[in-house]
């Protein structure tokens, strides 16, 4: 009887010879991460994600690290809870020690099948720590949670809300059609930077910007982007792909004085100088496109470049460089910060071999250095935090030396 092999096989290249892919700077240590959390192996190689246990995942988004040795603080999303790991693990499949949104480690379920309350998760997506402050984007609860002081039980409590007007609310917009200062709908990105809180409405198609970290329930929002006003949420502001509007926010970065904003609707990067001071204000430049009207998937190619992305949403920070899961192409791709402008070309790439090949795990089975669909990425000294959300796992992992 003759074998066939479940693997999907690379794709060739479109024109041999011509386009013989261009030589990349690697993001990440080329030996590949020190510690993978989750991602379980089951028949044919593939993950198998569906029981909960405190070493499991099921399409986590999001990630990060409070500090160089922990806490750690994982969006286990498929499976509606927070895991927390007192210290960075430094071994693959290293037990959580702590889960907030679930009675215990073996249970799932949207609100733990039960209420919205303080402590409930409902499609957890983004997570930020900094300054001794956790913020969780609970996105199917349509709100950020807020703990002042790292949580140190399972469990805990949240401080704060925002985008409802108490821990009960879970709808859209507090269930109005339209948007306000104080609302949020289908929140999937969140930051704490230079003492702000930054939020991606993605539901609204825009960016909520706190000047602080907010202490009372339901505060509003100091600045807006991607809308004119508070009140609209249309998509690409209600014109055609530009400066001022998004279509899908979800990454969020602030460095070097400018802030970075993965609309991965539009397959791009948007990036402002600075914080800007009045609501819509447009972006500077973006990166992903040739020009902030243009919005389509690999610029309209089959194959990407380093120039070109498709939907990608996660970004992150990490000494002079922003590095980028350019989500569906299955890569991380890295630029230099030092004089990025329109359209710049990344220098720097991870999970594939070259910046014109794409597939989920390089058209294979997963293997220790390869990705699928990574959702997320965040960064804490040297060590990045990566979401393999099509993995159904975490990976912590140096940076390139």
């Amino acid at each position: 009887m003759m074998r066939v092999s479940l693997a999907q096989q690379r794709a060739p290249a479109p024109f041999p010879g011509l386009l013989a892919g261009q030589p990349a700077l690697p993001v990440l240590a080329q030996s590949g991460p020190r510690a993978i959390l989750g991602g379980h192996q089951g028949i044919h190689g593939l993950a198998d994600p569906i029981q909960p246990s405190a070493t499991s995942l099921f399409g986590p988004r999001g990630g990060c690290l409070a500090g160089k040795t922990g806490p750690l603080f994982v969006c286990d999303t498929g499976h509606h809870r927070l895991l927390i790991w007192s210290l960075a693990p430094d071994t693959d499949a290293t037990p959580a020690d702590l889960i907030i949104g679930q009675p215990d480690f073996f249970h799932e379920g949207r609100n733990a099948k039960t209420e919205a309350n303080a402590a409930t998760l409902n499609v957890p997506v983004g997570v930020s720590a900094g300054e001794g402050v956790l913020a969780v984007a609970d996105a199917w609860n349509h709100r950020i949670l807020i703990w002042h002081g790292l949580p140190q039980r399972s469990n805990q409590a949240a401080d704060v809300v925002l985008g409802q007007a108490d821990f009960h609310g879970c709808l859209a917009n507090r269930g109005s059609n339209a948007a306000g200062a104080d609302t949020l709908n289908w929140c999937y990105g969140v930051a704490i930077a230079d003492g702000r809180l930054i939020v991606a409405d993605t539901g609204n198609r825009r960016v909520l910007v706190w000047d602080r970290i907010p202490e009372t329930n339901g505060e509003p929002a100091d600045l807006v982007l991607g809308q004119r006003d508070f009140t609209t949420r249309d998509e690409n502001a209600g014109q055609d792909a530009g400066a001022l509007g998004m279509r899908w926010p979800h990454g969020l970065a602030l460095s070097g004085g400018m802030l970075l904003v993965s609309d991965a609707g539009n397959n791009r990067i948007m990036v402002w100088r600075g914080v800007p001071k009045s609501n819509g204000a447009p972006c500077d430049f973006v990166l992903g496109q040739a020009d902030e009207t243009g919005l389509d998937i690999n610029r309209a190619a089959y194959y990407p470049t380093a120039s070109a992305m498709s939907m990608p949403y996660g970004l992150a920070a990490q000494d002079g460089r922003i590095i980028v899961a350019d989500t569906a192409n299955s890569r991380l791709i890295g630029f230099d910060l030092g004089g990025v402008a329109m359209g710049t070309s990344a220098v720097y790439l991870t999970g594939q071999q070259t910046f014109m090949d794409k597939g989920d795990n390089r058209w294979g089975l997963p293997v220790r250095d390869s990705l699928c669909w990574p959702y997320g990425v965040a960064v804490c000294g040297s060590t990045a935090i990566i979401a393999d959300s099509g993995n159904n796992r975490v990976l912590l992992w140096e940076a390139a030396s």
